[in-house]
């Protein structure tokens, strides 16, 4: 099991939370002062929390079939519900070569000398569609889907997803994107008639090891940066979302941040 987590939380300001509502032009918003900014430097992500979120160990299966280790980060104001689920790939490279050992003669979804592209145990293939099949999972509950645009935070790529659940029309805004070899679903969830969720996604972003905000300066892909493909973009300090999470339910727009 990994050790906990070391958080730092920080109350945000009237004023950034006055930038913000004025960003998205949600209204109704007073009580977002009490809000917490949630700093996990071993997961490496940061994103606000009405309150300090509770932490779940669970497991993740994946697409090929893999169980992985995940946890939980979820937090509740009243009817509305708030959570990161942290899934993380990094040990999926060993568990395919495990697997590759003991496949049936003719096994094509797990041949142990299968090529760097796809891995063997087809781990690559996996870990590349990872945000695809956590988007699938996603789109397979009891809701009305009524936006789904690629788009990123922090120029971490990702999808944004929009949801009505039908048995009782509250409001799901979702952003689910892979950083570090890790997924990360973002999701906020609140009752018929409130104020859209899309402070809590778009408040989604990224640490380093010492805790400290980074942005790239160009387009993140875990595919190919992550996967060590490519070398990682140049950063810059700071990073505050930058996606269009918070859009109401019309189409986002293009990011411009």
């Amino acid at each position: 099991m990994r050790m906990a987590a070391f958080v730092v939380v920080w109350v945000l300001s009237a004023s950034v939370l006055t930038g913000l509502t004025g960003l998205t032009g949600l209204t109704g918003l007073a009580t977002a002062q009490e809000w917490i900014e949630y700093v996990n430097k071993e997961e490496g992500f940061k994103v606000n929390f009405p309150v300090e979120p509770k932490i779940t160990d669970t497991t993740w299966k994946s697409q090929m079939d893999y169980t992985l280790p995940a946890r939980v980060y979820s937090a509740d104001k009243g009817q509305e519900h708030y959570s990161v689920t942290v899934v993380d790939y990094s040990g999926l490279e060993k568990l395919a070569i495990e697997r590759a050992k003991t496949c049936p003669p003719g096994n094509q979804q797990c041949r142990e000398n299968a090529g760097d592209v796809i891995g063997p145990g087809y781990w690559k293939q996996d870990e590349r569609g990872a945000i695809v099949y956590a988007t699938f999972r996603i789109l397979q509950r009891d809701a009305k889907l009524t936006s789904l645009a690629w788009e990123w935070q922090d120029m971490v790529e990702g999808h944004f997803i929009q949801l009505t659940n039908n048995a009782d029309q509250s409001r799901t805004f979702a952003y689910v994107a892979m950083h570090e070899n890790k997924l990360f679903i973002v999701e906020g969830t609140v009752p018929k008639g409130y104020p859209q969720p899309g402070l809590f996604q778009q408040s989604m972003g990224w640490v380093d090891k010492d805790g400290n905000g980074i942005r790239y300066q160009m387009i993140y892909s875990n595919s190919y940066h992550g996967m060590g493909v490519y070398p990682k973009p140049a950063v810059s300090g700071g990073g505050r979302g930058g996606g269009a999470g918070a859009a109401p339910p019309a189409p986002p727009s293009t990011p411009g941040r």
